[in-house]
């Protein structure tokens, strides 16, 4: 309901304003024509300022749709939906495409079963990529996290390749650690659900490409078939004219042909009728006759003799157009065998260069791999610890055995010797004293405690010779600053 309210507010603010200047315009042009009046300059000064008014809400309601447009891109952007939209695209086309729909077939029945054909297709990857959004089970881009949780977890995982030993424990160690408010068995759930997530991705991106793949095999197929089609019914067409003009030259023929009888009917009652009129002049014009009879045989030989002579050479114009259509037929069947073996080998060349481009792939990784355990060997061999053989100092006594053995004798004594202050001696010196006091009293960074510590002489007086030179000349030997 929103959306049908925001559709009806947008044709009212786009679509409405030029229905209504167009009909307007339509209006004040029937007016002018019926009374055929001339257009004032003020009333078209009018209709200009109504166009632009249009115009410019036209124009703001572009610019704010772009705006509008650029903003949800921006937020798809932001919110790494392009993945999803694509696939989404991709994987449910339209049943039918348009080259099929307007192509011409002239038989219905071929072209419902290529109709059905594509609709069958297109409801095959429906259900199959339906199935797979079931499987999903309505599982967000975040898994049921939070977007920041998810993000912290996606980078972390990228951090930890499986070319690292141990990845997966140093990987769910380091997730603990920023994610602490997620128990262990929370990351793995949600790592089987992202990886499941993934895969569904996946498996729709494939069922997409097969998707596109079949249907264009089948568009390619059904144009064919509908072109081999059409061209089959031009042929039929082709043969029931030049039949039907066939039997319209029988027809005539024949009309000729009875026509021909009734005049020579005609022409055998007229002179029998003249025969029995003149029978008494018989005798003498029996020599005319004859003549007239010979020469209307000759007449009439001519005219066969150029009947057949019209027929046969039809005759042999039907045959020779026959065989140019026949001709012309076998070259472009030649041609199209040509076009498909081209077409066959094309293809074979092409799988057998990705077939070469994957093994040239696997060989280039096979020499990665050589030579990362060329390096890593190279490391070990300079890492490597080399130590001289020495049988005397591994079968000889130790500091620990001979430091139990004199434990009998020298109870008292140290198991190590002691090289520096003990913490009585540190202790006995008041200066010490005096900086904990001041410390704990917080003065210690303060003049007053410089001065005091520097006034305050050791229990021992340093030797001359650990008096630096660059110290002030007023410095006495026992004082804290030459100390």
């Amino acid at each position: 309901l929103h959306l049908e309210r925001e559709r009806e507010l947008f044709k009212m603010a786009t679509v409405e304003p030029v229905l209504q200047l167009r009909d307007d315009l339509r209006f004040r042009m029937d007016e002018l024509l019926l009374q055929r009046l001339t257009l004032h300059p003020s009333e078209g000064l009018q209709i200009q300022q109504q166009v632009n008014l249009v115009k410019q809400q036209q124009g703001a309601v572009t610019g704010r749709l772009r705006a509008e447009l650029l903003a949800l891109e921006e937020e798809m952007a932001a919110l790494g939906l392009e993945d999803c939209v694509a696939c989404g695209s991709e994987a449910d086309p339209e049943p039918v495409p348009g080259e099929v729909l307007e192509a011409d077939c002239p038989y219905p029945e071929l072209k419902l079963s290529v109709l059905q054909s594509f609709q069958t297709l297109a409801e095959s990857y429906r259900s199959r990529q339906r199935g797979i959004t079931e499987r999903m089970g309505g599982m967000d881009r975040c898994c049921g996290w939070s977007a920041s949780d998810h993000l912290c977890f996606q980078w972390t995982v990228g951090q930890y390749g499986p070319d690292l030993p141990n990845h997966r424990a140093l990987c769910a160690d380091m997730l603990l650690r920023l994610l602490p408010h997620r128990t262990r068995q929370d990351l793995m759930d949600h790592e089987r659900a992202w990886d499941w997530l993934r895969f569904s991705q996946a498996q729709l991106r494939a069922l997409a490409q097969a998707g596109q793949r079949d249907r264009g095999e089948l568009l390619a197929r059904a144009l064919v078939t509908l072109e081999e089609a059409r061209l089959a019914h031009q042929e039929e067409l082709l043969l029931h004219r030049e039949r039907r003009l066939q039997l319209d030259t029988c027809t005539q023929l024949r009309d000729k042909v009875q026509q021909w009888r009734a005049r020579q009917e005609e022409v055998s009652q007229l002179e029998a009728l003249m025969a029995a009129r003149r029978q008494e002049e018989e005798e003498r014009r029996l020599g005319r006759r004859r003549d007239s009879e010979a020469s209307v045989r000759s007449h009439q030989r001519d005219k066969l003799k150029e009947f057949y002579a019209r027929q046969q050479d039809r005759k042999e114009r039907l045959e020779r157009r026959d065989e140019e259509r026949l001709a012309l037929l076998r070259s472009s069947m030649e041609e199209q065998a040509r076009r498909d073996q081209e077409r066959v080998r094309y293809r074979e060349e092409t799988l057998q260069l990705r077939r070469q481009e994957r093994e040239a792939g696997e060989l280039q990784r096979q020499r990665e791999q050589e030579e990362t355990r060329t390096r890593l060997e190279a490391l070990r061999s300079q890492v490597a610890v080399v130590a001289e053989a020495d049988p005397e100092r591994m079968m000889g006594e130790t500091e620990a055995w001979r430091s139990r053995q004199n434990e009998g004798c020298e109870p008292q004594k140290p198991l190590y010797n002691i090289n520096t202050y003990t913490d009585i001696q540190i202790v006995s010196d008041p200066r010490v004293r005096v900086e904990q006091a001041l410390r704990e009293a917080g003065l210690h960074q303060t003049p007053y405690a410089r001065q005091v510590l520097a006034d305050i002489r050791p229990p021992r007086a340093p030797r001359r010779d650990t008096v630096s030179a660059g110290l002030r000349t007023d410095s006495t030997p026992g004082s804290y600053e030459g100390k």
